[in-house]
């Protein structure tokens, strides 16, 4: 195992005080990094239904499809007779749902009574058909939104997970590298993306990766002012810049990283902007230590953006660790005005100084810990344009 057994066991208790906390007489989880977080299951299998039945008091139950259920011990600390497989004909079927056959297991053995159970209402992989099958097929339970409640757990990390976190960093660093070696005139934006992927694979000699739940993204020229573009098989041309946003992974835990690459001279208006976004971190950086709100963190920004007359109206940053596609954040914290947060050790956060003109944009960010006394960032990188003239 990954973690050692009293680590997955105070995992679990924490997610049980914020049961029983929340009113929960168990908790039904359906996110793969959640699924990861509480038994170590690790497979490409999230796309086909898969569910952890999370009882108060008793043990752990995990239903997903026979052929996964078969090796699921290879990975999961739970026992065998725990993981429990549903038949291959319920998969992609139009009238029937895995579900369906879970209800009726659950059922089975004697676990359903009038109850309030938890469920992870925004997982992208707990789909309207799945609730609508444990609803029709369990009525007696009173299911409510669990409020990305095994999220809110993960979001302070064990010493344990931040040592993964920092083997990520290098991989990042190393794929980075890779994207300076590759984002050049000529160069077809699909090979300098497949040069970055193979980076975050291969990792370093010591480090090995793995898949990221983002795959590059590479705004280029007039484009990057939309933060999501991923690459066309288009040369890059002389003049442009191109945002770079990739994570390293390792063990499934991610470290994002933001650079801009400047192909020739930065225009004036792509210089002033890094300029402010690189001042705007410095000062939020400054600012992180145990106490400090979230919300203290974007005035930072703002009131640096401020005094280069921009302003940024998306937050600033969000939580990171453990993540499975299509997203690396943890869907807890954001870094923002409006969020009450205060920030504990072990806090791990991605703070992203992007910005999006119009035609233009320019995007440098780190990921970092929050220490007992101030901050760490993940990665030693240059943050500023990177220049290439090939």
């Amino acid at each position: 195992m990954l973690f050692t057994s009293s680590e997955y066991a105070e995992r679990l208790a924490n997610v049980r005080r914020r049961m029983e906390a929340q009113g929960l007489s168990s908790l039904l989880v359906t996110d793969p990094a959640n699924l990861n977080y509480l038994t170590g299951y690790n497979a490409w299998s999230f796309y086909t239904p898969q569910v952890l039945f999370v009882p108060l008091t008793g043990d752990l139950l995990f239903f997903l499809r026979a052929m996964d259920a078969q090796g699921a011990f290879r990975t999961a600390w739970l026992p065998p007779g725990n993981m429990i497989g549903y038949p291959e004909s319920f998969v992609h079927r139009p009238h029937l749902h895995p579900f369906d056959w879970v209800a009726d297991a659950l059922r089975a053995r004697g676990l359903v009574e009038p109850n309030r159970v938890g469920l992870e209402m925004d997982s992208q992989f707990f789909s309207p058909k799945a609730y609508r099958a444990l609803e029709t097929g369990l009525p007696e339970w009173t299911f409510v939104d669990a409020v990305e409640l095994v999220n809110w757990v993960r979001v302070i990390k064990t010493d344990a997970e931040i040592a993964q976190m920092r083997l990520a960093a290098r991989v990042a660093e190393s794929a980075m590298t890779a994207a300076v070696e590759h984002v050049r005139v000529g160069v077809r934006q699909c090979d300098a993306a497949a040069a970055i992927s193979q980076a975050q694979i291969a990792g370093t000699p010591e480090i090995g990766g793995d898949y990221t739940a983002i795959v590059p993204m590479l705004p280029t020229g007039v484009e990057a002012d939309t933060p999501h573009l991923t690459w066309n098989d288009q040369p890059f041309e002389d003049g442009q810049a191109v945002i770079v946003e990739l994570a390293g992974a390792h063990h499934r835990y991610h470290v994002p990283m933001a650079r801009t690459i400047v192909l020739g001279q930065p225009s004036d208006q792509l210089a002033r902007l890094a300029d402010a976004i690189n001042d705007g971190l410095s000062s939020v950086l400054d600012l992180v230590r145990p106490g400090v709100g979230t919300r203290d963190l974007a005035e930072a920004w703002n009131v640096t953006l401020a005094r280069y007359g921009l302003e940024k109206p998306s937050r600033i940053g969000y939580s990171i660790g453990l993540a499975y596609p299509p997203d690396w954040g943890e869907r807890t914290v954001s870094l923002r005005g409006e969020d009450d947060t205060v920030l504990q050790e072990n806090m791990t956060f991605h703070l992203i100084g992007g910005m999006w003109m119009e035609n233009f944009g320019c995007e440098l960010s780190e990921s970092i810990r929050v220490t007992a006394t101030g901050v760490e960032t993940f990665t030693s990188f240059p943050r500023r344009l990177l220049t290439s003239h090939s």
